[in-house]
């Protein structure tokens, strides 16, 4: 689609010109009706790029390569920089994100930012950090499975979300597992996710009542963990990476769909969707 001018003798700002509409089309094949197999039908995620914002993804059996890792580091000054990772995760919590990912698209590419220490050890500074490393490498999925609840950082953190959503970035944050405010996951920007229990990872349902928009598999979730275990583990954490998994396959099949299409045709095929007569 055309950028509309910033400026125009007769127009206000950010305007569209009748000399651009022939240009204004959105490239986007919508059928007849909406459904599964046009939305991700035989994707396997191939040339996604899937950025895990956490405690770190290593070479994991469930996980397999992982293109690209680094870490936000705090040196002797304050100061954070970006660093290689060649320690992989330090709590198991990426590597379990990273497997549920890579289980429902199997040919996506997994880039890792470390943002968590040994124990779950981190602040918001290093998180904004990690979601800017995340977004100047304009991955085409990020899955944040964590927040803060600092206050501190919500500007900076909401300032990030939009650019994400204007850049096509498809951020999906986790809800707290905890009745309280925190951030990323509250901004509309955003695709957040809580848990459901049921046991199918294709199985989503829509919330007619946001901020949490969509639910996800959550409870009893077998997934990858340090040294090559694997553990059954609970909480929005491990429902995230489930709606990272499908706009991943969503993303490979549309590549042009833009992050407020991939959101409403995430709730159009949520499986308490239903057509209203009438």
């Amino acid at each position: 689609m055309a950028e509309p001018a910033e400026t125009s003798e007769d127009l206000p700002a950010w305007s569209l010109p009748s000399a651009a509409l022939a240009d204004a089309h959105v490239d986007a094949d919508w059928p007849g009706g909406v459904t599964r197999e046009w939305a991700f039908g035989g994707s396997t995620g191939a040339g996604v790029r899937v950025c895990v914002i956490d405690s770190g993804v290593d070479a994991h059996p469930r996980v397999g390569t992982v293109q690209s890792a680094v870490a936000i580091e705090r040196d002797t000054d304050g100061a954070l920089s970006v660093q290689a990772d060649d320690r992989g995760d330090l709590c198991g919590h990426g590597n379990a994100c990273a497997s549920v990912i890579r289980a429902i698209a199997p040919d996506c590419e997994i880039h890792s930012v470390r943002v968590l220490g040994a124990g779950f050890s981190g602040n918001g500074a290093i998180l904004v950090e990690g979601l800017r490393h995340a977004l100047e490498q304009r991955y085409d999925v990020i899955n944040l499975s964590l927040s803060t609840t600092n206050g501190e950082w919500r500007a900076a953190l909401h300032e990030l979300t939009d650019q994400g959503f204007f850049q096509r970035s498809l951020v999906v944050a986790s809800a707290h597992n905890m009745p309280v405010e925190s951030y990323p996951w509250r901004f509309a920007s955003v695709i957040s996710v809580g848990s459901h229990d049921q046991p199918a990872a294709m199985t989503w349902y829509a919330n007619p009542e946001p901020p949490v928009e969509l639910f996800a598999r959550g409870v009893d979730v077998e997934v990858a963990w340090q040294d090559g275990s694997t553990i059954a583990a609970t909480g929005n954490s491990f429902a995230a990476p489930h709606i990272s998994g499908i706009c991943t396959l969503i993303r490979a099949k549309h590549p042009l769909l833009a992050p407020p299409a991939v959101k409403h045709l995430l709730t159009l095929l949520a499986d308490n969707s239903r057509v209203l007569d009438g």
